[in-house]
């Protein structure tokens, strides 16, 4: 059965879609930038031409020439009686990966693979024998890589045991396990916005009510958190404290206090996604947030970890950190979304481990060279955009001089830069004066995207429409 987007739904998801005339126009880039980013699944029937005219304050003739320009671009289709709905998208839109040798994908915010990894998946080959004799189906994880994810957290402040550690295919099925079993239809969750997108997916799909926490480059907004834990008393909060995705900012003391003081009071489980947490450019004191005198003992937090960022996007390799009680309920629960890591990515991992001293050096030298080349070639070319300086993480939370982020990802991908609008990281709607721009990719490719940006902006920025000299910002 196909899934149904109301009206008032597809308008907030749409945030401020009007950065060009024709209207008809804008709609249908707007609905067609939703389908890139996987944010409307095919199959998902679109609403009523009357009842999206009404939400968006539009003509209905308006928007059935917008579900025009979609059937004719082959991205949704319409039935007699039956409405519109959207279509899977071909090999060239495809909203993950660009498809020409000289695209410069800036969509995944991850580097390439550490370059010593292939020589480790090479010696892990020899001793194919022995992993092969295992089961392979293991939803704790094998007792060496266990002890060495241990042993990495003791070592950086958090005294950890192997039992209080489960691995887990990434990060993001970490997260989605965890919600799974902490979460139940209609419980209240606390999450940052802007956000990790798919963070923002595994709670709304285990039935959680978001509760949006403001951060910027700035840091966070702790009136709002305070609210937010006082007024909804959430059962989860989901944090990237060290170097948040997309923003790039690390909580301070400060900041760390005030939130988990509330979520005490709250009675608020953290979970804390430290997947960037040791990409350090500029040096800083070292070892994970939510520790000493923040108000909260090592059971009242659960951590995730990946290699995704720090190794291979490609290595599914992920962890959990919990309290004995937790992983037991993950265990008994894990096998109704997977039977286990493979063996394989597991053996890599545990000898990965040792190497982190050596692996987080180089991937800071590649950050950081990563990072000033698109920040000088930004404030060069594109002077009146805001551009932070962040000190680790993958990229920058950069805000234009006009919301038209949606229309700025299209034009540039018309000439072969793949980007995520701002929108894309919301929890309800907004941040469209935002742009994402990931500095893992090579200095060159770098300066090269912005090189398009900076020519493809002034046409975006003049197709905008304008009331009084001001642009229009959509209102739904």
């Amino acid at each position: 059965m196909d899934s149904r987007l109301t009206a008032r739904a597809l308008a907030a998801a749409l945030g401020g879609w009007r950065t060009r005339e024709p209207a008809y126009e804008a709609l249908a880039d707007g609905i067609r930038l939703l389908c890139l980013d996987n944010r409307l699944a095919p199959r998902t029937a679109l609403p009523a031409e009357r009842e999206l005219a009404a939400a968006l304050g539009l003509s209905r003739t308006t928007v059935a020439t917008a579900y025009g320009s979609l059937r004719d671009t082959g991205h949704i289709e319409s039935v007699r009686g039956s409405g519109s709905v959207t279509l899977p998208l071909g090999r060239r839109e495809l909203g993950r990966v660009s498809v020409n040798d000289d695209d410069i994908d800036l969509q995944q915010a991850s580097p390439a693979a550490w370059p010593g990894l292939a020589g480790i998946m090479s010696e892990t080959a020899v001793d194919a024998a022995s992993l092969v004799a295992r089961s392979g189906y293991d939803v704790l994880g094998s007792m060496e890589l266990r002890a060495q994810v241990a042993e990495r957290f003791t070592q950086r402040g958090v005294t950890t045991s192997v039992d209080q550690i489960m691995i887990t295919m990434g990060a993001q099925a970490a997260i989605h396990l965890l919600a799974s079993v902490l979460l139940r239809r209609g419980d209240r969750a606390v999450i940052e916005t802007p956000t990790y997108p798919h963070a923002a997916e595994a709670l709304r799909e285990a039935g959680a009510r978001l509760v949006g926490v403001p951060v910027t480059t700035e840091g966070w907004d702790l009136d709002r958190a305070a609210q937010a834990f006082t007024r909804t008393s959430p059962t989860l909060a989901y944090l990237m404290p060290s170097y948040q995705n997309p923003t790039g900012r690390s909580m301070s003391g400060d900041e760390q206090s005030a939130i988990a003081q509330a979520a005490v009071r709250a009675g608020t489980t953290l979970v804390i996604d430290e997947t960037t947490a040791e990409l350090a450019i500029d040096p800083r004191p070292a070892g994970p947030l939510f520790v000493g005198d923040s108000g909260f003992s090592h059971a009242d937090i659960v951590r995730v970890g990946s290699l995704g960022k720090t190794v291979w996007g490609g290595l599914r390799v992920g962890w959990i950190r919990a309290d004995l009680e937790l992983i037991r309920r993950l265990v008994a629960a894990r096998p109704r979304r997977d039977l286990g890591t493979p063996e394989f990515e597991q053996a890599v991992a545990a000898r990965l481990m040792p190497l982190m001293p050596t692996i987080l050096s180089q991937r800071s030298a590649l950050l950081r060279e990563g990072r000033d080349a698109v920040t000088s070639a930004l404030r060069l070319e594109l002077p009146s955009w805001r551009v932070p300086h962040v000190a680790g993480g993958v990229a920058l939370w950069v805000e234009l001089d006009a919301p038209l982020s949606s229309g700025l990802v299209l034009a540039a991908r018309a000439h072969g830069v793949y980007l995520s609008a701002g929108s894309r990281f919301a929890v309800d709607g907004g941040h469209d004066r935002h742009l994402r721009i990931p500095f893992t990719a090579p200095a060159d490719q770098l300066r090269r995207a912005v090189d398009v940006l900076a020519r493809v902006w002034p046409t975006v920025r003049a197709a905008a429409p304008v009331s009084g000299g001001e642009l229009l910002e959509a209102v739904v």
